[in-house]
């Protein structure tokens, strides 16, 4: 009878254990998210959103994606009316402040705000109506089942975090031919920050009539770890290739600085244009140039012949690699 009784707790038991793994809520694809800081010399959907969010609490911010001085103002204004540490950065405690609780009914520049970031971040298409309507709940309810967060179609604090924290993917019309040298498919996933600095870059340099830019790694969908690179794991890394003197980059073979095919001038001005797009947000770009390493455009480091791995950052980030 004793061991009866404790093969029946031993099933109810595991019974148990089973319906928790069954009905419990799914791990989140990225349980560490956080609030990307964003400050002056940023740009992209993420600034966007600030923009919208600043006229959305009664401070009206032209939304143009690009975090200049009259942002900074309204920055500063918005952390003045809310009794915040008056600095003009919005980090987590001015992002906190910022993002309301908007559903299905809500109107005007918040979810503008929204929709924008739901296009950028999940490659939508919702119409940036100011309407928070069916269309914007399936997407927020998709997008909350995607995070493994509660799915109740509602933006609110644990929503907007996961959202702002998500990736986005380049615009590949912006100057841009993508290339797969590690076998990692399509992993050009990085912050909104970098990737519209990334695009800044590459459309100013298509002007100069050098060709596109060959893109390389940038990261996953959710960051981690990526083969063949020891860093790419934040969304701040981007790898891409030197120009050649018959801007073929795209279609030819990838060259090393010491080729007689590199263009050292061109692989100058779109190094120029990477650091012009991001005033104050490339950390370095390691690149083994000696002539780009003396004028200070470029950092050596091993196995940086034949590419340039731009390192943007963050004013404040958890990992010191990443702050500006």
């Amino acid at each position: 009878m004793p061991t009866l009784r404790r093969s029946l707790l031993a099933l109810a038991a595991g019974l148990a254990v089973f319906g928790t793994l069954l009905f419990a809520t799914p791990a989140s694809a990225y349980a560490n998210a956080f609030f990307h800081t964003q400050t002056t010399g940023n740009r992209g959907v993420d600034v966007q959103t600030i923009q919208y969010l600043l006229t959305h609490h009664g401070h009206q911010t032209t939304a143009d994606g690009i975090f200049g001085s009259g942002t900074t103002a309204s920055v500063r204004a918005f952390q003045t009316s809310k009794g915040l540490a008056v600095d003009g950065i919005v980090g987590p405690a001015t992002w906190a402040a910022l993002v309301p609780q908007i559903s299905q009914g809500a109107s005007g520049p918040a979810v503008r705000a929204l929709q924008v970031q739901l296009n950028e971040k999940r490659r939508l298409s919702l119409s940036v109506n100011g309407t928070f309507d069916a269309a914007t709940t399936s997407a927020v309810r998709t997008f909350q089942q995607h995070a493994g967060i509660g799915v109740d179609g509602i933006a609110g604090p644990v929503t907007w975090r996961n959202l702002v924290w998500h990736y986005g993917y380049p615009d590949l019309s912006a100057g841009l031919c993508d290339k797969d040298p590690d076998g990692n498919g399509t992993a050009n996933w990085a912050t909104a920050a970098g990737v519209a600095q990334l695009e800044r870059a590459t459309s100013v340099f298509a002007g100069t009539g050098n060709g596109q830019v060959p893109l390389g790694d940038a990261g996953f969908e959710h960051g981690g770890s990526i083969p063949g690179h020891s860093s790419h794991q934040v969304g701040l890394d981007v790898d891409i290739w030197p120009i050649r003197t018959d801007s073929a980059q795209c279609t030819a073979g990838r060259i090393t600085w010491r080729d007689a095919a590199y263009d050292r001038d061109a692989t100058r001005a779109l190094a120029r244009a990477i650091r012009d797009a991001a005033p104050g947000h490339v950390r370095l770009i390691f690149f083994n140039d000696p002539v780009l390493i003396q004028e200070g455009l470029t950092t050596q480091y091993p196995n940086h012949d034949n590419h340039l791995h731009v390192r943007y950052c963050e004013r404040v980030h958890p990992n010191s690699l990443y702050t500006c």
